[in-house]
């Protein structure tokens, strides 16, 4: 029986300007998914854009799904702020309103490009069930980081950190639905209100 072959484990760029190279894969990948959607994008067409041979291109991105949740990820970071960790909380800070704002007002920015948006649901589908799999804690993500500290004064607890999870699986759950139009954008919304009141209030 023929051995499976080996998966190839994505490169972290070494130095800025491989990370400059890896920021215009993304930017390049994003910009013909949300022309394309996911099945009209191949990785030639990203490399080419990007202006990088295709063996760099699969040395950062060892698939299309890995591509597209990268591209998520890189989407989240530059509407969060990138680096910028955001707002210190104070007593006059609703946490539930302020989680249901920040949810409410990326979920729009992603549903702005409705076959970007697309292609990186249909990728976390596939790259849960592919070779090359990834695997994080959400909380440690920067979405989840800025849900942390939105959650206020309250200590970084294993309770507070259940409560980022399910604020950040409600979402995307949410985010889906109103992406398939399984619900109007308004009741998503509502929704993740609802749900930000319920679980930061806890």
């Amino acid at each position: 029986m023929a051995k499976p072959a080996k998966v190839r484990q994505p490169a972290a760029p070494a130095s800025s300007r491989q990370a400059a190279r890896r920021v215009r894969i993304l930017r390049a990948a994003s910009e013909l998914g949300a022309r394309e959607g996911l099945a009209g994008v191949q990785m030639h067409d990203v490399a080419k854009e990007a202006g990088v041979a295709i063996a760099t291109l699969y040395r950062y991105f060892p698939s299309k799904p890995y591509l597209f949740l990268s591209v998520l990820e890189w989407h989240i970071e530059q509407f969060l702020g990138g680096d910028d960790p955001g707002p210190v909380p104070d007593e006059t800070t609703d946490p539930a309103t302020e989680v249901a704002e920040t949810l409410i007002a990326l979920s729009g920015k992603l549903l702005g490009s409705p076959l970007l948006a697309s292609a990186v649901a249909l990728s976390s589908f596939t790259e849960y069930a592919s070779a090359v799999q990834t695997r994080f804690d959400v909380v440690e993500r920067p979405l989840g980081q800025r849900l942390l500290r939105l959650l206020g004064g309250r200590a970084d607890t294993e309770t507070t950190r259940s409560r980022v999870r399910l604020l950040v699986y409600s979402w995307w759950g949410l985010f889906v639905a109103m992406l398939t139009e399984e619900i109007a954008t308004e009741q998503g919304e509502a929704a993740l209100r609802l749900a930000a009141r319920l679980i930061a209030e806890q």
